[in-house]
């Protein structure tokens, strides 16, 4: 009996055993399964599309975080940190796919909406479908390889492809002394928009400007070009007006402005006036320079041209103003 007893004893602390062991194995099992289900959700990823606006030369954590998710989304960059010409590219890519964003090469809060979309699976997109891949990216070439970013260097050394027209080409709402439907009232979305609101704070400090001259075709300017050449010979027409392809007017980006005072004409004169003095202060509250200002005719290559004002953006018109820098300066090009 007492043998019968031990016996059933012992079954049953075996058989406890066993449960207990199983019980830790199954908890073992879910917890090991955890990480998996948090991955599987995308939510890591996520978290390290940054908030805060990028664009080529910004360099920090931030610029990681848009190269690693650019990597994953099949993208060949680097993750350098440093918002360079591939990484441009490819947020220019982007953006010519997507309908609704702005073209201009920038990263901010809507290209993240987008990019979060495309890792989630939401939204395709096809690398380089947009924009073709550069060839040189680390070089600047003879014929610019990303016409639509907002930093596009144009000068007489990096030229724009003759076969480039802006998409997003719209008349700003501003004052021209002309009423006719003219193409060269155009500018870039982005751009116009900007103008309108310099306009509108130069005229609440009672300034009267207007617009004279934004967009210009490849063809239009190599008209110019020959005419002045044919009024004045090639080597001096060279100092006031590009040669197709160089003209920052093609790029969409710029306005050349004046004032009644001047008789609308476009003049060093103007650079004296009210409103010329008024845009040197100003102008980069609104994302614009001077982009051929006085006493740096060695390094633009141009004549000073106080009417001629080109969209770079706020971030990069306040430092290139607070540090008295050409574009070619800024972006430590020649």
């Amino acid at each position: 009996m007492i043998k019968r007893m031990i016996t059933i004893i012992l079954l049953l602390a075996i058989f406890l055993v066993g449960c207990s062991k199983d019980e830790t194995e199954e908890n073992d099992a879910v917890n090991e399964s955890e990480p998996v289900t948090k991955e599987a959700d995308g939510s890591e990823e996520m978290e390290g599309l940054p908030n805060d606006d990028l664009q080529k030369g910004s360099e920090n954590e931030s610029v990681h975080a848009l190269q690693k998710a650019l990597i994953e989304i099949g993208y060949p960059v680097e993750e350098t940190g440093i918002f360079d010409e591939l990484t441009t590219w490819a947020i220019t890519d982007i953006q010519l796919q997507q309908e609704d964003l702005a073209v201009n090469g920038v990263y901010d809060l809507a290209v993240k909406n987008v990019m979060e979309q495309i890792l989630h699976g939401e939204l395709q997109t096809k690398i380089g479908s947009g924009l073709e891949q550069p060839t040189n990216p680390n070089e600047f070439t003879e014929t610019i390889e990303n016409p639509y970013e907002i930093l596009v260097l144009v000068n007489k050394s990096y030229a724009l492809p003759a076969d480039f027209e802006p998409e997003d080409l719209v008349v700003p709402n501003v004052p021209f002394p002309f009423s006719e439907d003219d193409p060269k009232k155009q500018l870039r979305q982005e751009a116009a928009h900007a103008l309108e609101q310099l306009f509108a704070a130069s005229k609440r400090d009672g300034l009267e400007l207007y617009a004279q001259s934004g967009f210009r075709s490849y063809d239009r300017q190599e008209a110019i070009f020959a005419s002045n050449v044919e009024a004045h010979g090639e080597e001096h027409a060279n100092t006031f007006s590009a040669r197709a392809g160089e003209s920052e007017h093609q790029s969409g980006l710029v306005m050349d402005v004046t004032s009644q005072e001047v008789n609308f004409d476009l003049i060093t004169d103007f650079g004296d006036t009210n409103e010329g003095k008024w845009l040197k202060d100003y102008a980069h509250e609104y994302g614009f320079i001077v982009r051929y200002p006085e006493g740096k005719e060695n390094i633009t290559k141009y004549q000073y041209e106080p009417w001629h004002l080109r969209y770079v953006g706020k971030k990069v018109a306040e430092e290139i103003t607070a540090n008295d820098l050409t574009l070619e300066e800024y972006l430590g090009a020649k």
